[in-house]
């Protein structure tokens, strides 16, 4: 199987553990795209759901699907989010931001009250930091505070590179939030948990790519089939 294969293969999987009724939290990202299309196909096969997409991309896609939809201000409790991941450590510390949807992400999953990870094989890896860490800022400030954040990375271990992210058209890429993205090259993240109390504490960070403690499943397609890690 190649790489798409292997997305589909976990989003498959991921379909399982939707039930009748449920509030869901719709992903963002290419193997997010598998599971909302599938999701689409079972409604309009007789599934009652409702969900909350995390992107206008995916809340597009879910439109087109006609799966109907909901707000957290409307639903503020829902039963579980499928989303994709960038990396995924070993106890299912995630890295996340890579489609710039990080912030909507991370509220929606901590909504939840589970949350399932589905990736292709590449995604999983001993140690993140191999990706690029997605760090979510204000504009006002922003180099201010990019320099802010490379500090306080430099206070517990080599700080990498750290680069204001760019759309296509050479400007400043601008998150469904209204914010930019900063991308922290660390090479290799040693210990996720004092990098992300880290830049929690940064005046301009909106949010960070680290998702700690918030996933309990994986489900991991690749050459040999789909496999199931549970935290």
């Amino acid at each position: 199987m190649n790489a798409e294969a292997q997305k589909r293969a976990a989003a498959v999987r991921a379909v399982e553990f939707v039930r009748p009724g449920m509030r869901l939290g719709l992903g963002t990202g290419s193997t997010a795209k598998h599971f909302v299309e599938l999701i689409g196909a079972r409604v309009r096969g007789g599934l009652d759901i409702v969900a909350v997409p995390t992107s206008e991309a995916t809340r597009a896609q879910a439109m087109h699907e006609g799966i109907p939809l909901t707000t957290l201000d409307e639903t503020p409790a829902l039963d579980l989010t499928v989303d994709g991941a960038d990396e995924i450590g070993p106890d299912l510390v995630l890295t996340k931001g890579g489609g710039g949807a990080l912030l909507r992400e991370k509220i929606v999953a901590g909504a939840s009250a589970r949350m399932i990870v589905i990736a292709d094989e590449s995604k999983w890896v001993e140690a993140l930091g191999r990706f690029p860490l997605p760090v979510e800022v204000a504009p006002f400030g922003a180099e201010a505070t990019r320099r802010a954040v490379e500090k306080a990375v430099a206070a517990i271990q080599e700080p990498g590179r750290f680069s204001l992210r760019r759309a296509k058209d050479g400007h400043a890429f601008v998150t469904d939030g209204g914010h930019w993205i900063v991308d922290a090259a660390l090479g290799r993240i040693d210990d996720p948990r004092a990098i992300a109390h880290a830049l929690a504490a940064v005046p301009g960070v909106m949010e960070h790519g680290l998702f700690i403690d918030i996933a309990q499943i994986a489900i991991i397609g690749g050459q040999d089939g789909v496999r199931i890690v549970e935290r």
